[in-house]
């Protein structure tokens, strides 16, 4: 676990700074994560690393689609969920997703653009409805990318929280 801790903080490093997560990090991620689900339980254990990686980057793949999460995160998101029993990934899920909302606030509080945020948000559910089919999330907005947080930050913390006993 704690080559997780340092692989995240190498992540939140590159993404606080360069607003992405480079392939090879995550791709290095996730093969020593594989090879301590082997270590710590066996050939059978090393299949759930995987599974569980895919299971959660499947689960967020609609998000990134429309844009609500950058690719990276998407990835991020399985390659630290593989490193967890299965039964701690929705606890997992749920911290940095609420970590990642209470960020969100806080940058939309702090730049007085909430309601802002909230009518476009409101507009595009409004919009998604009417039309009865998805759409790119943001896709009017120049400044789309800046719009966003870095996930990186929020999964460190949830993992920090498992670690500490939390869930």
């Amino acid at each position: 676990m704690a080559a997780l801790c340092i692989f995240l903080t190498a992540a939140c490093g590159f993404d606080y700074r360069k607003n992405r997560i480079p392939n090879a990090l995550i791709g290095l991620m996730m093969i020593l994560g594989a090879v301590w689900r082997f270590w710590d339980g066996g050939s059978w254990d090393m299949l759930f690393y995987p599974a569980q990686a895919a299971a959660v980057m499947l689960l967020f793949y609609p998000f990134f689609k429309i844009g609500g999460l950058g690719a990276g995160d998407v990835k991020l998101l399985g390659a630290s969920a593989g490193y967890l029993p299965s039964d701690k990934i929705p606890a997992f899920l749920f911290c940095a997703l609420l970590a990642a909302a209470i960020l969100s606030l806080a940058k939309m509080w702090r730049g007085k653009d909430f309601g802002d945020r909230m009518r476009y948000l409101w507009g595009y559910l409004a919009e998604t409805v009417k039309r009865g089919s998805w759409q790119l999330y943001l896709e009017n907005e120049r400044e789309g990318r800046t719009r966003g947080i870095c996930l990186s930050g929020p999964v460190f913390i949830s993992v920090l929280l498992y670690l500490g006993g939390v869930y």
